[in-house]
This record gives structure tokens, sequence and C-alpha cells, in this order.
């Protein structure tokens, strides 16, 4: 027996959410000291399932919900954010951030590192990156591409340079840190604490943005994988059309998956592989148990490893050049 089996993630979601819950609350009203939280929803799995606890354990009277699409989002995304906060009574308001975000460069930006690459690009023209990169099949490294449609429908692929995708990205994460802007005005407003909103997924692989949505004052789900998500969520109500939804980027205007575009293992495996490095399971034990070699498991351990490495900047408070001893040393309960 190897002690590990693909049943590791199941749990009690009545008692996770009142768990979670109670913590919440804790953390909100009494620690942060505000009158309720702000989310930001974005008609996915992880912003549904911290609207819904945080109704549950606040109050619905005691969020505020924040749709926030661009000319990039789908359409499909505001539809069923829109559905979902009418379901859990919570209020809601929708401000488009397309003009901020032409305004900022954002758009302008990212369409010149995409021709600097491949020059017959023309605005409205949809596209997206993609990775190419398999750790369960390949030692290959990671290469970041550009796939872009002409109007006829046809796909072109082109490889980024170093230059260009980090132009990409970095005009990209105006995004997420316009939205993170409006949602502390909103706090700000009403005295209300902000919600993050990743899972421990992404979480622990560094999969958001500094100072974008990475930034909040509590994160509700940084402690439940992602298939973990799904099953609270459900619980806790969200709608079946977001419940059902496979986890996307919905960044560029080119569908994308977040698999193609930063894990390149499909979360219901990397839950399980993560929690088994997590717990140093041997990887012939997760292998055997997946259908996959030991070595497939070898690879992706290491780049879990890699992640972690590369985005431990994301994590890190700023540096202090000089001792200077905590005011008012504060502590918020971590969730489970």
């Amino acid at each position: 027996m190897s002690g590990f089996d693909r049943n590791v993630l199941q749990f009690d979601p009545e008692a996770r959410a009142e768990a979670l819950g109670a913590r919440l609350g804790e953390a909100v009203l009494r620690r942060l000291k505000r009158r309720g939280l702000v989310v930001a929803v974005s008609g996915g799995i992880d912003s549904a399932c911290v609207a819904a606890l945080a109704a549950r354990a606040l109050g619905p009277k005691r969020v505020f919900a924040l749709l926030l699409p661009e000319r990039d989002s789908a359409a499909e995304s505001t539809v069923l954010g829109k559905k979902l906060c009418e379901r859990l009574g919570i209020a809601y308001q929708l401000f488009d951030i397309a003009p901020v975000l032409e305004a900022s460069g954002c758009y302008a930006m990212r369409e010149a590192a995409v021709r600097s690459v491949f020059p017959a690009f023309k605005a409205g023209m949809r596209w997206k990156i993609a990775m190419h990169g398999d750790r369960l099949g390949s030692e290959r490294l990671n290469v970041f591409y550009v796939v872009v449609e002409d109007e006829a429908g046809r796909a072109t692929r082109v490889r980024l340079t170093p230059q260009a995708y980090l132009q990409i990205v970095a005009a990209t994460n105006f995004k997420q840190r316009t939205r993170k802007m409006l949602e502390y005005f909103h706090a700000d407003r009403l005295v209300y604490a902000v919600a993050g909103t990743p899972n421990r997924l992404e979480y622990d692989q560094g999969f958001f943005v500094k100072l974008g949505d990475g930034n909040a004052d509590v994160k509700p789900i940084a402690g439940l994988y992602k298939s973990q998500t799904y099953a609270l969520a459900r619980h806790l109500g969200v709608i079946e059309e977001i419940c059902a939804r496979a986890p996307t980027t919905d960044t560029y205007s080119l569908e994308q998956s977040q698999e193609d575009f930063y894990f390149s293992v499909p979360y219901q495996e990397l839950d399980l592989i993560l929690w088994a490095k997590n717990h140093a399971v041997p990887a012939a034990d997760v292998a055997r148990e997946l259908g996959r070699t030991p070595e497939q498991i070898r690879r992706v351990y290491e780049d879990v490893d890699q992640k972690r490495r590369a985005t431990a900047y994301l994590h890190a408070p700023p540096l202090l050049l000089e001792d200077v001893p905590e005011l008012r040393p504060f502590e918020v309960a971590a969730p489970g």
C-alpha cells in the first residue's frame, strides 16, 4: 500500500464551508474590522466560490460584487456573473474597464509586441499566447507562442521572443491591476475588505499578478485545491453553468485554457500530484495510481519546484533595508 489514492482530496463540504465561513467572518469583522467584503466576480469557479462563501459567512447584504469586463472578456462571463449575484442575493455593479485600459496603453503595447513577431497582425484579429510544453509528456522547456487567427478563421502560430512575451504579459497585467484599483475604491467607500480568489493551485504556483489579483485583505480559498473549489462551490449553491465551466484565463480574444497558458497539466491530475508532493509521496506511488510513469511524475514535481522558485517574487512583501519593529503585530487565521 502506498498511502496515496485518487480520493485524497475528498472532504466533507458542509464541514469545510462551516469552518471557512467562521474564519472568514472572524477575519473580516473582528481582525480587519471591516463591515463586509468586496469580491470581483469573473464568471469563473474561484470567484463564484468566494462570493458564495462570503454570502454564507457574512450575509448577502455584507457582500458587494464587481463585474469588470473589458474588450477581450467573453460575453458569457458577464452573463454568468450577473446570474450568480442574483442567485446569491448580493449587490453588484458592472463596470467596463476597456476605456481605462485603452488610455493606459494596455492594448496598444500588447499589439505592438505581437506585431514584432507577426508583422501581418492587424487590430481586430483574435489572438492569444500559448505555452508549448507538456510536463507529463516531455523534458522540453516551456516555450511561448502567439496564436493569431485571420479573417478567414485560419490560425497561425509564431514563437515569441523573450522581449515580446514580457511586453505582452506586462501590458496584460494592467487588467488585473485596474480591477484591483476599483475593488479598493469600493472597499474604501463601503469600509469593506477585499477578497482574493486564488485557489491553492494558483496560490502555490504563482498564477496571479503582483498587486493585481494577487493583492487582497483575505484569501478565503487559498487552502483549497482546484477540484475542491468546484466541490465546495456546488455545495454552496453556485449556479450549474459556472460549476460546469472549464477554467479559462478569459484574458485574450481567442479562448485560452489555464493549462495551455501556464500549468501544462490538467488540474484534476495536477491537484493530486501537488498534494502528493506536499506530502512527500514517492513519484512511483503517484505514477501507479494515476497510470503514469515515475519519470512523468518526477517531471511535474520538478516543474512545481521551478514555478515556486520563479514566482517567489510575487509572494514577497516589500523589503526593508533596516530593522523596523512591527508597531501593531497582526495575524489573520489562515484557511484550513
